[in-house]
């Protein structure tokens, strides 16, 4: 609920805003910008964004993602009850109960390692009730289990060291040599490792929950048939996923191909252990139905973005943004791209959309104040990640808390503390980069 409350008054400022801000559109290669005659856009299409945006050209992606939710949230309901995933996590726990720190290093590693070098983020969806529940069996609670999962993922995609959507489409678009300057971005990458590892062993250690290792008496037990199509499905979804950065084709399927796979595998292993399509059907329609929550919210955060672009308020605030970096200093400048791409991840959280929007900008700017390119480059991707994880208007983040139950305020006072270490963190690596002169 307080989501859906931040995401509304959102909506309800972005709609002033477009009678606030002159309407504009902003050429970035002439760097020439022209004021649009109307102001403000018509009440309907304020007040209706979130259906408005269905029809849009984003809406395709709106409605893929929330069909991809649904899937999600029925598949994993299904393999609940069916009690493998039960099965799976009590091998697990028996493995490393007594062991939690390997087991907390290796599962953030793994995440962070999927968005560092892979890129991957939307995709760990589908893992995360799988580690909430893994969590609880180790005594850790769901903010413990969400911070070894998508937060993980997130500041993996910040502290990206060849990630090809962030890394690779900033650095092409900069005509910096691909994956170029990987070093200092490993260093980043190990910093950010150690934080998060100390902050989330710290939690668990303060925050522990009561762990009853049941055994499986309350569902069937799982056939070995029904395991060994489950991992078969399993590997060919992490294939999938580590050969989408390599293979242009998969990009816009992977989502798609993903909640296909885990359908398959819910529906596949509810007839293996039950053999009852009615039971099967209704388990994933419960499954389904308890992410309803999460839809709306889905639709009020693209609803915001659908608002700033018909309003045509974005290019103001760009080409204003421009004209003022353009006459500081350096270092300052390099500080003010990082902040400007964290303020526009809110409105649009692809990577790839905004270096499209944004490097076009920055390029010439940074030519201009003698900065080298794969700094403003350190600066977009900083500001790209760590924001990932902290706005509701992040669909990734969205989804994940409705799968758990958590609700974003409780996410908030989880995550503040961790974002202000991330802040310094950031000034402090931009800081090193511009004093060595990286890029130069």
């Amino acid at each position: 609920m307080s989501a859906a409350i931040v995401l509304i008054v959102m909506l309800f400022l972005t709609g002033l805003l477009t009678y606030v801000i002159p309407n504009g559109d902003f050429n970035a290669e002439t760097m020439t910008f022209t004021i649009r005659e109307e102001q403000g856009i018509p009440i309907l299409t304020w007040i209706g964004a979130p259906i408005l945006v269905l029809f849009s050209e984003s809406g395709a992606l709106v409605i893929a993602i929330i069909l991809f939710l649904l899937i999600i949230g029925g598949s994993i309901h299904l393999l609940k009850e069916t009690g493998l995933i039960e099965g799976i996590i009590l091998a697990i726990v028996k493995k490393f109960k007594d062991n939690e720190l390997v087991l907390l290093c290796m599962l953030v590693f793994v995440f962070m390692a999927l968005g560092a070098f892979i890129g991957v983020f939307e995709e760990v969806v589908p893992l995360v009730p799988l580690i909430i529940i893994l969590a609880r069996r180790m005594g850790w609670d769901e903010l413990t289990g969400l911070g070894v999962s998508v937060l993980a993922t997130g500041l993996g995609f910040a502290a990206a060291v060849t990630n090809p959507f962030t890394i690779g489409v900033a650095q092409g678009l900069a005509d910096v040599p691909i994956f170029s300057g990987a070093l200092l971005r490993l260093l980043v990458f190990i910093s950010v490792y150690a934080i998060l590892v100390a902050f989330l062993f710290s939690r668990t250690k303060k925050h522990r929950i009561d762990c009853v290792e049941n055994e499986l008496t309350s569902k069937q037990d799982v056939s070995k048939k029904a395991y060994g199509f489950f991992i078969v499905l399993m590997l060919i979804m992490f294939m999938l996923v580590g050969a989408t950065p390599f293979v242009e084709a998969l990009r816009d399927y992977t989502l798609p191909l993903i909640g296909v796979i885990f359908l398959v595998a819910g529906i596949g292993v509810g007839l293996i252990s039950n053999g009852k399509p009615a039971w099967v059907a209704k388990q994933f329609f419960i499954g389904a139905k308890d992410m309803s929550p999460a839809i709306i919210l889905i639709l009020l955060a693209t609803g915001i973005k659908h608002v700033m672009i018909e309003g045509h308020i974005l290019d103001t605030i760009l080409y204003q943004i421009s004209q003022n970096i353009s006459h500081t200093s350096p270092l300052i400048a390099v500080f003010i791209v990082f902040i400007i791409v964290m303020m526009m991840n809110f409105f649009i959280g692809s990577g790839s959309a905004k270096a499209f929007i944004l490097m076009p900008i920055l390029v010439p700017i940074m030519d201009l104040l003698g900065i080298g390119r794969q700094l403003g480059i350190l600066a977009f991707q900083f500001g790209d990640g760590f924001s990932n994880v902290l706005y509701p208007t992040n669909a990734v983040l969205l989804i994940s808390l409705g799968l758990v139950q958590v609700s974003y305020g409780k996410w908030i006072k989880f995550i503040l503390p961790l974002q202000g270490i991330l802040m310094l963190l950031s000034i402090f690596w931009l800081t090193v980069a511009f004093t060595i002169g990286y890029g130069l």
